[in-house]
């Protein structure tokens, strides 16, 4: 492993034109559960509270979930050293963007300032029917539904749901990133979720290097994985840095 990590230091030292795709197993070390598995929020909560139609219809209900899952919960999570190390690359002129499945906002948060969010992010709301945007903290989640103020529209959390399309934006940027690449760092993602999951394959396909960081083996590691790095993010990526340094 000891070898393996000089390697990858070398190569990340190296890199031209790096990017970082994350997935859920990044922000799990923050406390926020992944969707999916076991202990996942979906075996806590009922996946249709997040269908876009169920939402239409059913906004109060779909709200109490939302409230409880993404402002009473996820709100009091803190980055770690993932995300941090992330932050500190890009801050070194070796990490160009970060793309993430992450709806948290935590790379942000720990400084990271280059970030395409493919899910969207949790931290904004916006009105239905003017698009104005919200933080959280500007409106008052005791009362549910939350509206926009300006025309009593509901608010939705500005991030993809069920039967919603992909961000345009943040798609085309990821895409381009990806596709100029030399090097792709994926972390904390096993590459299910489509149509993220084809990042790191279209890097891979323009020449890109892929190191992959995660506790368990994904859909990436016997296909596209140059280096595969078994462990927690955080404390990987801290002595991948260490050896850069």
């Amino acid at each position: 492993m000891k070898e393996d990590l000089q390697k990858v230091a070398d190569i990340i030292s190296n890199s031209k034109s790096m990017i970082a795709f994350t997935g859920a197993g990044v922000s799990v070390e923050s406390g926020i559960p992944p969707f999916r598995g076991p202990n996942g929020l979906w075996s806590r909560y009922d996946p249709q509270c997040l269908d876009l139609d169920y939402f239409h219809l059913n906004p109060v209900e779909s709200w109490k979930a939302i409230k409880s899952i993404f402002y009473d919960f996820f709100g009091k999570a803190s980055y770690n050293g993932a995300h941090k190390v992330l932050a500190q690359l890009e801050e070194k002129g070796l990490l160009k963007a970060v793309v993430t499945q992450n709806i948290d906002n935590l790379h942000q948060e720990a400084g990271s300032k280059i970030v395409y969010e493919f899910h969207g992010n949790s931290q904004k709301l916006i009105c239905l029917q003017c698009g104005k945007i919200y933080l959280p903290s500007e409106v008052n989640l005791d009362e549910l539904p939350p509206k926009c103020v300006k025309d009593k529209k509901i608010l939705k959390p500005d991030f993809v749901f069920f039967g919603e399309d992909i961000p345009e934006v943040a798609y085309r940027k990821s895409l381009q990133a990806a596709r100029a690449a030399d090097v792709v760092l994926v972390i904390g993602t096993t590459g299910e979720v489509m149509p993220a999951a084809m990042i790191p394959t279209e890097a891979k396909r323009n020449g890109a290097i892929v190191i992959e960081i995660n506790t368990e083996e994904s859909n990436y590691t016997d296909g596209i994985t140059d280096f595969f790095l078994q462990g927690k993010a955080s404390e990987l990526l801290e002595e991948i840095y260490t050896l850069i340094n």
